[in-house]
């Protein structure tokens, strides 16, 4: 049980008082004097305080008392103290208060209510250091991980973003695929970045190819290269991302939309290791780490036949897998501060705005379907639009955010243009991902390249993603 200080100039009140806690299961030290009792706040782990406010006989103002509560509170501000005097006022209790007393309690005192305060301030007081010690614990160990390894810039806080990077960089030097799963927005082709530089081929090439963006007829081309001639318009011979790895790595990311055809074309290479050029014969061997990326459930997608199980098992050899951001909150602030300093770096003046204590709990309050991309998207807004120096909750635009539907939009202005709204054929509820790309479609005005440029994705990625997800463009002349 945590220790309980008591200071009093009455030894019949200090003997009173030990007795009491002692029954409670409290270790009781006393003090008789301002010194005696500060020596005891240096020099002991304490739980919380009982003060008289008088330690003279003669004295009832409370001015010593006053003055030791500040002395305590200058070298622990977050020790409980409970005041406790027969000489006060209500206005000197509250004077107590505002001087950081955590209660008041007057003489004479009731046993079961003074037991009560003080042991839960105690419980308080004990819980709320166990906590500095884990976060100091838990920033030790982030920092200890950033010593040795190579986190390619990543800012996080979580215990749960914690496990998925040591996993990383544990996994990075062995040579073996690695799938990364995740919602859209939560840093997957970072997490990749970090696997790619703590690998033994972190000195040779790291190609990133976004397969959801690649046309079936070209999967082969863009893969595996092709010879002049090997289909209309290839003039010069052209080299695939797999001979451009060689002795890298290869990253695929959205690996979940590549069709059941480029499919079956990369199961090959990364049975075999061996790939054609389009129009060649001759066979070539890849020596290539791959690293893969998808938001898909893809066991789902293998149940459904949309994605091959035997090309599964070839990806998951290693699977890392990216929390939402509403399930580490406590990364949102680390997050938030490091996109504000980066904008800072990038704004003509260098200045910096700051968030504002609303604008805070907004975004903890905020449900970030769009996870990382969403937030560095609002704080980019909002650092455009702010009228004063901080941020605040309208600036981020989440209002607006938390009424996106699926009503009509204008797509312009002339007379001719087209109203356009983003409806799911699907009776379930939306998942994360279509009120990303419904968001992001509502905010383009229905024009669906825009969409797919504010969510990273080529016209053709989202166009994939609005069909596996039942999302369609309804255009009706005004």
């Amino acid at each position: 049980m945590p220790k309980i200080l008591v200071i009093d100039d009455q030894p019949a009140v200090c003997v009173a008082l030990t007795t009491l806690f002692e029954l409670h299961g409290h270790e009781v030290r006393v003090a008789a004097t301002p010194d005696e009792a500060m020596a005891a706040v240096l020099g002991d782990e304490l739980g919380a305080v009982v003060q008289d406010m008088n330690f003279r006989q003669s004295a009832t103002s409370g001015e010593e008392g006053m003055e030791l509560l500040r002395r305590i509170k200058a070298v622990d501000p977050e020790l409980p103290v409970v005041a406790m005097t027969a000489f006060t006022s209500i206005a000197g209790a509250v004077e107590l208060i505002k001087a950081g007393a955590s209660d008041y309690v007057p003489k004479p005192w009731d046993d079961q209510k003074l037991v009560a305060t003080v042991g839960n301030l105690a419980r308080l007081r004990a819980l709320e250091q166990e906590n500095a010690r884990l976060l100091a614990q838990r920033g030790r160990a982030r920092h200890r991980l950033a010593e040795r390894h190579d986190l390619a810039g990543l800012v996080y806080a979580s215990d749960a973003m914690h496990e998925v990077v040591s996993l990383a960089v544990k996994v990075a030097p062995a040579d073996v695929p690695v799938l990364i799963t995740g919602p859209n927005g939560t840093g997957k082709e970072l997490l990749a970045s970090i696997v790619q530089a703590n690998s033994r081929r972190r000195d040779r090439p790291f190609v990133k190819v976004n397969a959801g963006a690649l046309p079936d007829e070209l999967v082969e081309a863009e893969l595996f290269g092709a010879e002049p001639g090997a289909f209309t318009g290839a003039t010069r011979l052209r080299a695939g991302r797999f001979e451009e790895a060689d002795g890298g790595t290869l990253f695929l990311d959205e690996i979940g939309t590549l069709s059941l055809n480029g499919q079956k074309k990369l199961l090959r290479v990364l049975q075999t290791g061996e790939y054609q050029r389009l129009g060649s014969s001759v066979t070539r061997k890849a020596d290539v780490r791959v690293l893969s990326a998808t938001n898909r459930d893809l066991p789902r997608a293998i149940a459904e036949g949309s994605f091959r199980e035997d090309l599964y098992f070839r990806l998951n050899v290693i699977e890392l897998t990216i929390p939402a951001l509403r399930d580490r909150p406590e990364d949102i602030a680390p997050i938030a501060s490091h996109l504000l300093d980066r904008l800072a770096a990038r704004a003509a003046g260098g200045e910096r705005v700051t968030l504002g204590p609303r604008a805070r709990h907004a975004l903890a309050e905020h449900d970030w379907p769009g996870n990382v991309r969403e937030l560095e998207n609002r704080l980019t807004r909002a650092a455009l639009v702010r009228k004063g120096e901080t941020i605040e909750p309208h600036d981020l635009g989440l209002d607006a955010a938390a009424r996106v539907s699926h009503a009509p939009i204008a797509t312009g202005a002339a007379p001719a243009a087209h109203a356009a709204h983003a409806a799911s054929s699907a009776p379930s509820a939306p998942s994360a991902e279509r009120l990303e790309i419904e968001r992001a479609l509502v905010e383009a005005r229905g024009v669906v390249a825009k969409a797919a440029a504010s969510l990273g994705l080529s016209r053709q990625g989202l166009y994939r993603r609005m069909d596996r997800l039942g999302i369609h463009i309804e255009r009706k002349l005004k």
